[in-house]
């Protein structure tokens, strides 16, 4: 049974870094990246600015985490696809007199995929990031994951 411990230490750091990409990528939609246009770049460029000031980022830190945010935008994109309507494709199940199993299955499909395919570069740029950020930094991450779950735990 000495396996449990460092099972449920992983399920842990595996659920803290779910948290903190969840955060960030919550942080991402209220900015702006609801479409990736012409100003995704700058929205981008302001959330790292944001962070790196909460955060007092050195330059390669700030680098660090512009990799990550560049990762999150292109999951969400991916995930969004090329549809200027996220929501179209979802309305579209319901739009006749029955409900498309078929479509909703392809629809699921497409979004696990490009969740599988962009999720390993995402997890390398956050593991990147996370891992070069001093302590007292790490625990001002861990900080906010725990009020941001609060208020998470609140409302769902």
């Amino acid at each position: 049974m000495k396996f449990r411990p460092r099972i449920a230490r992983g399920l842990l750091a595996l659920f803290g870094g779910t948290l903190l990409l969840g955060s960030l990528t919550a942080c991402a939609g209220r900015h702006g990246w609801h479409e990736a246009g012409p100003d995704s770049g700058a929205m981008r460029a302001h959330m790292v600015e944001r962070i790196g000031r909460k955060l007092e980022l050195d330059a390669d830190q700030r680098q660090r985490l512009d990799t990550l945010a560049a990762r999150l935008q292109g999951q969400r994109q991916a995930m969004r696809g090329d549809t200027t309507d996220a929501r179209a494709p979802w309305r579209a199940l319901f739009a006749g007199p029955t409900f498309d199993q078929a479509a909703a299955t392809r629809l699921v499909e497409e979004k696990t995929a490009a969740v599988r395919s962009g999720s390993p570069e995402v997890i390398a740029a956050l593991a990147d990031f996370y891992d070069h950020l001093r302590p007292a930094q790490q625990q001002q991450v861990r900080d906010f994951i725990e009020r941001r779950g609060g208020r998470w735990s609140r409302h769902g």
